[in-house]
Formats: structure tokens, C-alpha cells, sequence
């Protein structure tokens, strides 16, 4: 069985094969280290997450590159405004989206090449374009992509030249899909830019941010390659422009399949700090939910499809989290260790069979999730007839599926000490279950969520574990 993903380059549903070596060549998107990175960008990084999941799941090797943008007019504002410099500036909001990787599970790329490092490699692309005949510099020393000399320009988005306004140039970094124009490769040092400068044959400045992923992607995954992906925001210009350069640079193809995952919304509304539904992951830690049932809510809607993001979803998380965990639990109970039997009961068969066929299916995560469940329906009736190592069978192929999803425990965590305040906690909310004071014992859930502890309940009662 075949993954295949949706090409935004074709339009079209593909087989993703690899170019050389049962490799997928990756190149993703990372974040623009100004500030913490938001839970819209993580949607992002989340379907990256799966999408790299899936093709080890497939047999295949990867090797992905993710980007960190360390300088663009977005970090040169913030150091400035700070006070300090540049690298000081993003170093903070670097090491704080690794905390934030690592809090939901998302796997480690093999590159992370951050653009303050690639200078070189940029300064050269450019001046590959300059002998081209691609790229021009202007009269305040910064050089220009002339998008008239690419016929090619506008083939990802598949714009309509007729029906845009052309010919202007994009200094910004960052413009409107209705500015078809020039775009800039190098930016010529500005007082605004304060100590942000590197040398080049064109004078004082800094790259532009497109052409940083061209040169880093063509730097570690060479000219042609397997797959590029990001959220469907940058697909125009950004992406657009990236290929721009690099075809126009080598005479190849630059990205075989491109990938965009759509935005996500919170309760309805497009996410924005004036309207009071900005949430970075910090804020939803904070909130006492956890990187598991956030990234639960991320990962279990159509990459393609936009995502409602509303609290309701993660308390609906927590409690699907809950009916998953209590199932392993009972057949890890079950299996004592037991040799899993070669033969695999037929339900559980058919489960990983209905997975896989979601999963390859450009990365149908809902149908997966579905399939999940069947199997915990089916391993909950079965349970009682169930052999130790039928039991350790089906556990297996949880954490078969667990490979892509990335969102089941397994093997109950060693007793960790628990704080006498903590066990206070448990005793009130124990009071309160006993009362059937389901509110109360509902904020006392979440009163141990903030101060860092999952509480499970089972036939046994309660018990806790350390986030």
C-alpha cells in the first residue's frame, strides 16, 4: 500500500517515492525565532510531525531540514526595540521552541541551519542570479529577483498575471499576494537596521528572507529534492519565490512535492491578540492542559482542512486520552509479559489494516483516529477471553500506531513520589467524586494539572503521575 499526499504544485493526489536511496529529502518551514511560536504555527509543525512519522512508517528513510529564521524585519524590530543583540535577542525564543517541540512530541529533524550561519551560502545564490540575468541592483544597493525574467514565476500558486498588479518592488519581507513584483534578494543596511550587516559585493546588508531558504534547503538537500512543506500562508510569496530563485540559480526542478497544511481558527475566529484568543503552548500549559492532549486536538483533524481550536476539544482530548490509556493499562495487565502470540487476533488486524490505509491516504488522521478506537471498542469486549500473549499482541499493535501518532502511553511510569500537598489535593477531589460533586472534583483536576500532575481514574481510584 502506497502513501500518497495531495502535490500543491499538480493539484493532484501522488505517490510519494523517493528520488534516491529510499530517502525522502524534507525541507520544512521552521519558525521565525521574534517571539514564542503560537499554537497556528504548531499546527503546522504537528502535520510536519505526522507527515514524517508516516513515511518511516512506510519503510522509508528521511532525511528533513527545518529552518530557523533568525534574521528578517520581524527579529531586526524586536532585538532593536530590546536593546540588545540580534543573537541575543533570538537565542531566547530558539531554545523556547525546542522546550516546545519536545513538550509535544514532535520528532527532531536532522538539520536545524539557522540563516545567521548561511551568509555565504546566500551571498553566492544571489550572485549566481546577478550573472544570470535574473537580478538587478538597484540604486540604494540592494538587488532584486526581476520576476518578468522567470517565465516560470506564479506556477505554485498559479497565478493569473492578467488580473494582478505588477512591476512594483517588495522590499518588505513579507506582502500581499496582489504585490506580484520584484522581490528583494539582498536589503541594503538601513539606520533602522542598527548593527545588522554583513559584507557583500554590493555593499552593507542583509539577505532577503526568501532567498535563505532557497540557499539552506540547496545546501543540505542539493538541488533537486523530495519534498517541501509549511503552512498554506507561505506558499505565496514565500514558497513561490523560493522556487524562483533556485530554478532560475541551477536550471532544475527545485521541490518534486510541495505540501501546505491550512490555518487554524480558535472558537471560529481568526486567532489574534486583540480579539483575546492568542494562545502560544505556554498558555495552554499553563492552563493545566497538557502537550499530549494538545497535541491530540492538532494532529486529529485533515492537515488540508482548516482546524477549529476550542477548549471544548481539548477537554474532549483528555477524556478520549483517558479511554485509550485505560484500555493499554488492562492489556498490559493481561499480557504480564507474555511472548506476544504470532498470530494476531482478527479485529486487531483489521484495525492496523483501516490505520494504515488512513494514514497513506494523505495523512487521513481522522480515519486513523477511528481506527484507533474500533480497536480500543474491540479489545475492551474481547478483554475477558483475551490470552496473555493475544493481549501483548494487540498492545503491539498500539504502539504501531503510536509510531505516527505519537499521543499513547505505555507501561505505566515507576511510582514517582507524590508531595503531601498533592496528596492533599487528591484527598479533597476524593471527597468530592464520593459526593458526587463532579464540578468540584472537575477543578481539582485541573488544580493538579497546573501544579504539573495527570490524574487517572480508575475501578481502583485515583492516581498520578508527573507531566
Amino acid at each position: 500500500m502506497k502513501m500518497k499526499v495531495y502535490n500543491s504544485l499538480t493539484h493532484n493526489v501522488e505517490d510519494l517515492v523517493p528520488l534516491a536511496d529510499n530517502t525522502i529529502r524534507l525541507y520544512t518551514c521552521g519558525p521565525t525565532v521574534y517571539n514564542f511560536a503560537h499554537i497556528g504555527n504548531f499546527r503546522a509543525y504537528m502535520f510536519e510531525d505526522i507527515l514524517r512519522r508516516t513515511i518511516q512508517f512506510n519503510s522509508m528513510k528521511i532525511r528533513q531540514v527545518m529552518n530557523l529564521t533568525d534574521v528578517d524585519d520581524k527579529t531586526i524590530r524586536g532585538a532593536n526595540a530590546a536593546g540588545v543583540e540580534l543573537t541575543q535577542y533570538t537565542k531566547t525564543y530558539k531554545d523556547a521552541f525546542f522546550a516546545d517541540l519536545k513538550k509535544l512530541n514532535i520528532q527532531s529533524a536532522e538539520v536545524y541551519p539557522a540563516a545567521t550561519d548561511h551568509i555565504p551560502e546566500m551571498i553566492d545564490l544571489v550572485s549566481k542570479l546577478i550573472e544570470k540575468g535574473v537580478a538587478y541592483k538597484s540604486d540604494d544597493g540592494s538587488v532584486y529577483f526581476s520576476v518578468t525574467k522567470f517565465p516560470q514565476y506564479g506556477q505554485l500558486a498559479h497565478i493569473d498575471f492578467d488580473n494582478q498588479r505588477t512591476g512594483a518592488r517588495c522590499a518588505s519581507d513579507e506582502y500581499d499576494k496582489e504585490n506580484v513584483g520584484d522581490f528583494a534578494l539582498w536589503k541594503a543596511w538601513e539606520e533602522s537596521d542598527g548593527p545588522v550587516a554583513w559584507d557583500s559585493p554590493w555593499g552593507k546588508g542583509r539577505p532577503g528572507w526568501h532567498i535563505e531558504c532557497s540557499a539552506m534547503a540547496m545546501k543540505y538537500l542539493g538541488e533537486t529534492f523530495d519534498l517541501h512543506t509549511g503552512g498554506i500562508d507561505n506558499l505565496f510569496p514565500h514558497h513561490e519565490n523560493e522556487i524562483a530563485q533556485a530554478q532560475a540559480a541551477t536550471g532544475k526542478q527545485f521541490v518534486k512535492t510541495w505540501m501546505h497544511c491550512a490555518h487554524l481558527r480558535v472558537n471560529g475566529e481568526k486567532m489574534s491578540k486583540s480579539l483575546g484568543n492568542f494562545f502560544t503552548l505556554r498558555d495552554l500549559l499553563e492552563k493545566g492542559y497538557t502537550g499530549r492532549e494538545i497535541r491530540y486536538v492538532l494532529v486529529n483533524a485533515h492537515y488540508r482542512q482548516g482546524l477549529n481550536f476550542a477548549f471544548t476539544a481539548l477537554e474532549d482530548a483528555r477524556k478520549s486520552l483517558e479511554r485509550i490509556d485505560t484500555c493499554v493499562d488492562q492489556l498490559e495487565a493481561k499480557s504480564s509479559g507474555a511472548t506476544p502470540d504470532a498470530q494476531v487476533p482478527e479485529f486487531a488486524v483489521k484495525a492496523l489494516e483501516d490505520f494504515t490505509a488512513a494514514v497513506n491516504d494523505d495523512l487521513n488522521t481522522p480515519k486513523a483516529f477511528a481506527a484507533v478506537f474500533e480497536l480500543v471498542r474491540a479489545s475492551n469486549a474481547a478483554i475477558a477471553t483475551l490470552s496473555p500473549s493475544e493481549a501483548g499482541a494487540i498492545i503491539n499493535v498500539f504502539r504501531r500506531m503510536d509510531e505516527v501518532l505519537g499521543v499513547i502511553f505505555f507501561e505505566k511510569k515507576e511510582k514517582e513520589e507524590v508531595p503531601e500537598e498533592i496528596i492533599a489535593i487528591l484527598n479533597e477531589r476524593a471527597a468530592a467524586r464520593a459526593a458526587k460533586n463532579w464540578a468540584e472534583s472537575d477543578r481539582l483536576r485541573d488544580e493538579l494539572a497546573a501544579k504539573g500532575w495527570i490524574v487517572k481514574d480508575s475501578r481502583d481510584g485515583q492516581s498520578v503521575t508527573k507531566k
